[in-house]
């Protein structure tokens, strides 16, 4: 079995015995199993980086075998410069969403890490498959286990909100199947990536392949005005489940315009771009403006998410090497920064119960190490330098700049905003005196929630202090993508 392989299957092996063997009475057995399967999940990718050969586009670790013969649907993986580092940030997100979710977890608990471990798995498939139909498969499969997260441990809403959750993405994902069928048999039975990259398509089949994969990855990552979705599923996710969807399954969205839009449909991607940037900037600056009236700690990241995956889809629509590059360091850091944010909403959910920001106040008073953690991450959030938040969005910048005076002076603004809503929302719950007895009945983080947010904040640091490994790794997939594009004619 390859590497890509272990990393896919590891995870989901490990959940499927959890759900088989797993019961309430021997929970402590069960997390510590979870555990295991999480590190272990975690240990396998770590090879793909080591092995991974720099300056080259081509795929690496490369795994085919045939899967539906008669169709010529291959179990085709590999990973490129881009897709490597979504295969590493699953599995350590995971890792650290296990620990998170030691205690808060009382009932099934075989089912909730079970999931979150097939969940994993999924995900992975999706970043590393190079057949369309094999990720199709993943790209829906992962709702199933992500809807029962929702929808059985979520808040007092969770049935509406997992409905809504999964039908926005299954609508979505149906013109995209059409899109692959068409591929199909424009492409003379294949469903391998490469192949359809190579495709000589009309100005209208792209035209209409474009908008069929941006029904799918609009909704995914989500844009503006598909957006309205994520806040309430938010509000009602276990705090694992926030933290997942937000630091990966938004990136599923994201990764597709890379790895389908762009390349099947440059001329397209080229046609609409404005529209994609004019998507984008009211994201950032409009969505940035809803965050700073939301009384909810969850809803408020929540918002702000889609005002940071604004930035991504920016920068990929750009066109140069900056915004592309720029756009997926945004992907990476954001999983960072945005998994951190939401975790530290769940310590004190755990604590208080409550993510209204007026039942907080003065936090700092009783929980003097956890307001370090958390001041941290809400600068990564607002975008100061030195964390992993500052990196992409100054890059995205400095590509809109490069394209568009104009276009990048609106990209700047949002950092405005960022640290508005973020330092708002932090003065109020972290700073000021003691405000209500809940407040003053705090006790500081313990030694599993320590691990946690250390974690994170090595992750948000180190990127942010040093973040060449990361574009070393993606320079040339990205040149070559943008090479790619640049180089394709209508016919």
């Amino acid at each position: 079995m390859g590497l890509l392989s272990l990393a896919i299957w590891t995870p989901i092996v490990f959940g499927v015995v959890l759900l088989a063997l797993g019961r309430d009475d021997q929970a402590r057995t069960v997390r510590w199993i979870a555990l295991i399967g999480a590190i272990v999940s975690f240990l396998v990718t770590l090879p793909l980086y080591g092995g991974f050969k720099l300056g080259t586009a081509a795929m690496q670790f490369v795994e085919k075998a045939p899967w539906i013969e008669r169709f010529n649907v291959n179990y085709h993986l590999g990973v490129d410069g881009i897709s490597i580092w979504f295969v590493l940030l699953t599995a350590f997100i995971n890792v650290v969403v296990i620990i998170a979710s030691w205690e808060s977890i009382t009932r099934r608990v075989n089912q909730y890490m079970g999931a979150f471990l097939i969940l994993s798995g999924l995900m992975i498939g999706v970043f590393c498959a190079l057949d369309g139909m094999l990720f199709y498969v993943f790209f829906e499969a992962t709702l199933v286990p992500m809807y029962l997260i929702i929808g059985i441990w979520g808040g007092p809403n969770k049935i509406y909100a997992a409905f809504k959750f999964f039908l926005y993405t299954l609508l979505g994902s149906l013109l995209m199947l059409i899109a692959l069928i068409f591929l199909y048999t424009k492409s003379g039975g294949s469903f391998d990536l490469a192949t359809w990259h190579q495709l000589p398509l009309s100005g209208t089949a792209q035209t209409m392949l474009f908008f069929a994969f941006l029904s799918a990855f609009a909704v995914k990552v989500p844009m503006w005005p598909v957006h309205t979705w994520l806040p309430d599923v938010h509000v009602e996710a276990p705090t694992g489940g926030s933290a997942v969807l937000a630091a990966i399954m938004l990136k599923l969205g994201a990764y597709g315009f890379l790895r389908f839009s762009l390349p099947i449909a440059p001329d397209a991607a080229r046609e609409w771009a404005w529209l994609m940037i004019a998507l984008s900037l009211i994201a950032v600056v409009y969505v940035g403006l809803v965050a700073l009236v939301q009384k909810d700690m969850k809803k408020l990241v929540a918002y702000s998410s889609v005002a940071h995956m604004g930035f991504v889809t920016l920068g990929f629509f750009i066109f140069n090497d900056l915004g592309v590059s720029g756009g997926v360091v945004q992907m990476i850091a954001h999983g960072f920064v945005s998994a951190a944010m939401f975790l530290s909403i769940g310590v004190l959910y755990d604590r208080v119960h409550s993510r209204e920001i007026a039942s907080y106040g003065g936090v700092v008073n009783k929980m003097p190490k956890f307001t370090a953690f958390a001041l941290l991450f809400a600068m990564a959030n607002c975008g100061l330098p030195g964390t992993a938040g500052f990196v992409g969005e100054w890059m995205v910048i400095l590509g809109a700049v490069k394209a568009n005076f104009w276009l990048g002076f609106g990209a700047a603004s949002a950092l405005i905003f960022g640290a508005a809503y973020t330092l708002w929302m932090f003065k109020r719950v972290y700073l000021g005196p003691v405000t209500n007895d809940h407040v003053k009945a705090l006790k500081d983080i313990n030694s599993r929630e320590f691990l946690m947010l250390t974690l994170l904040a090595i992750a948000v640091l180190y990127m942010g202090v040093y973040p060449k490994p990361f574009t070393d790794v993606m320079d040339a997939s990205v040149m070559e993508l943008l090479k790619h594009v640049a180089l394709s004619k209508l016919i």
